[in-house]
This record gives C-alpha cells, sequence and structure tokens, in this order.
C-alpha cells in the first residue's frame, strides 16, 4: 500500500506537466493569457469548494487578520505562477519550461535563509550549479537547432514562474503554521485568483468558446482546472498523509518536466536531442538532491 501511494506525487508532477497541452489548446482558441488563467481558477474553485463541502465545510472558515496571507497565496503565489508559466510555454517547449519551473526550490532556498534563517550550504550550492548546467541543456542553445521554441523573454518568464511557485510555498507554509487545512489553502488562494483577474477577462470570447460547443468545451475548462490544480493538490495532500515529505517533493518535481517532455513530443512533435535529455536527467537529479538534502536538514 505504501508503495502505491509513492505513484500519487508522480501523478501529480505528471498532472501538472499537462498545463502546456490546455493553454496552447485555448490560445488556440483567441483566448489571452489573464483569461486562461482566470477560467482555471474559476472552476478550480469551484470543484474545491465542493470537495470542501463533502469533506468539511468547517474548512471554508478563516480569520478575518489571516485574509492578507490568503492574498498573498493567491496572487503573489499562483495567480503570478500561472501567468508567467502560460507565456513559458508558448515562446518554448513544454519540457524547457516546466524543467524552469521546477528550480523552485532553489529559490526557496533563498527565501527560506532571509525569512526563516535557514542555512545555504555548499551542497545547496554545488546543486543550484548542476541544476544550471542541466537547463543550459534541456534548452538546446548549445546545439543551434533550427526552429526550437526558445526565446530571452520566455527564459525569463520560465525562471519567474518558479519564484512565485516558491512564494507560492512560502505562503502556504505560512498558512499551514496557522493551523490551516490544504483544502483551505488551495481554495482561497484560487478564489483570490479568479477575484482579482475577473475584470481582465475576456467575457465575450469565453462565451465564444463555450456557446460554440456547450457540453464538451464545458467539460474541457472542467477538465483543466481539475487536472492542472485541484487533482495534483490533492494528490500530493494524501501522500504526505503516508509517506515522508522529501520523498514526496522529489517525486513530483521529477515526474512534472518529464510528464512535460512526453506530452511535448506527443502532441506537438518537440523532440529532444540526447544532450537534451541528459540535462533533463541532470536538473532531476539536482533537484531529487537538494529535496532529499532538505528534508535531511
Amino acid at each position: 500500500m505504501k508503495q502505491m501511494v509513492l505513484l500519487l506525487p508522480v501523478a501529480a508532477g505528471i498532472m501538472f506537466g499537462s498545463v502546456g497541452v490546455f493553454v496552447r489548446i485555448l490560445t488556440t482558441h483567441g483566448m489571452d493569457n489573464a483569461t486562461i488563467v482566470f477560467l482555471r481558477a474559476v472552476f478550480a474553485a469551484l470543484a474545491m469548494c465542493c470537495v470542501v463541502l463533502v469533506c468539511d465545510a468547517s474548512l471554508l472558515k478563516i480569520r478575518i487578520k489571516d485574509v492578507v496571507q490568503f492574498l498573498g497565496t493567491g496572487i503573489l503565489g499562483m495567480m503570478g505562477l500561472n501567468l508567467c508559466y502560460n507565456v513559458a510555454i508558448n515562446e518554448l517547449t513544454l519540457s524547457l519550461a516546466a524543467v524552469l519551473l521546477s528550480t523552485a526550490p532553489f529559490f526557496v532556498i533563498f527565501l527560506a535563509a532571509l525569512l526563516f534563517h535557514e542555512k545555504i550550504t555548499p551542497k545547496k550550492i554545488f546543486c543550484l550549479c548542476l541544476a544550471v548546467a542541466g537547463c543550459v541543456l534541456t534548452s538546446g542553445l548549445l546545439e543551434r537547432r533550427t526552429g526550437l521554441r526558445i526565446s530571452s523573454s520566455g527564459v525569463f518568464f520560465g525562471l519567474l514562474s518558479a519564484l512565485f511557485y516558491a512564494l507560492y510555498g512560502i505562503c502556504s507554509r505560512m498558512a499551514t503554521d496557522r493551523h490551516y487545512h490544504t483544502y483551505t489553502i488551495i481554495f482561497y488562494s484560487v478564489a483570490f485568483t479568479a477575484l482579482v483577474l475577473l475584470p481582465w477577462a475576456d467575457t465575450a470570447k469565453i462565451g465564444e468558446f463555450v456557446s460554440g460547443n456547450a457540453v464538451p468545451h464545458l467539460f474541457f475548462l472542467l477538465l483543466h482546472a481539475l487536472v492542472t490544480s485541484v487533482l495534483p493538490y490533492m494528490f500530493i495532500t494524501w501522500a504526505l498523509l503516508y509517506a515522508e515529505a522529501g520523498k514526496v517533493s522529489i517525486l513530483a518535481s521529477g515526474g512534472e518536466p518529464t510528464g512535460a517532455l512526453c506530452f511535448g513530443v506527443m502532441l506537438f512533435s518537440e523532440i529532444p536531442t540526447a544532450s537534451m535529455l541528459l540535462g533533463l536527467v541532470i536538473t532531476i537529479g539536482a533537484l531529487t538532491f537538494v529535496c532529499w538534502n532538505t528534508q535531511k536538514n
């Protein structure tokens, strides 16, 4: 049973890696970045509300003084992460965008040192250098391939998405320290994201998309939220009940870029070279080591 539980974070990572598929499809239907993130947040909030009501309705209660905390997880974390990651997805290969996002643990290391006075060890610095080398190989820059999906702005927004991912983790940790359940944190994060993006969402384009083929398109939007937001977080939460946090983080971190690579190959013909695959392995190895090292500390 414990071995089966370890499949949950792997599945969660693969689901996170599928974000690019949904984003690119919605982009081809004329939706802008803010609208895509808004739709994801709205459907995720509705789904999480149903989950919380079924599990324990009291989880919806929060203290007024902690609203700022959830604005942090929502706006500084989840909204910033998704807006930046969507840009990276459309300007880079899915695998490279996912690899850049996966460098979030290194931003966490520096933020934790600043906020919680955690030590930055030589091993962590070595892992960071290794991850950078892996990212360079994964990008394909050293091969000068023609038709390669890469841009300086894409790399910038990919790294920025990792920073926002780290901020989400830091803010979530603070909320957890205040005894809030993971489901509560996720619900209010996506709810505040939806509220903030509402004025910028292209409602006309949403109406056009839904009216074009109502049932399949609504199902697609719901699937987008479930696969890329709700289910991965739930899987990780369940896995943490039976497995060490370090192992869960490692498996999820490895599953995301691997999943993105597979989706890129199967759906968008983003065929990696041997050195790009080597870069992916190096980056995942660096992430694995730093997650394990953090757990040990």
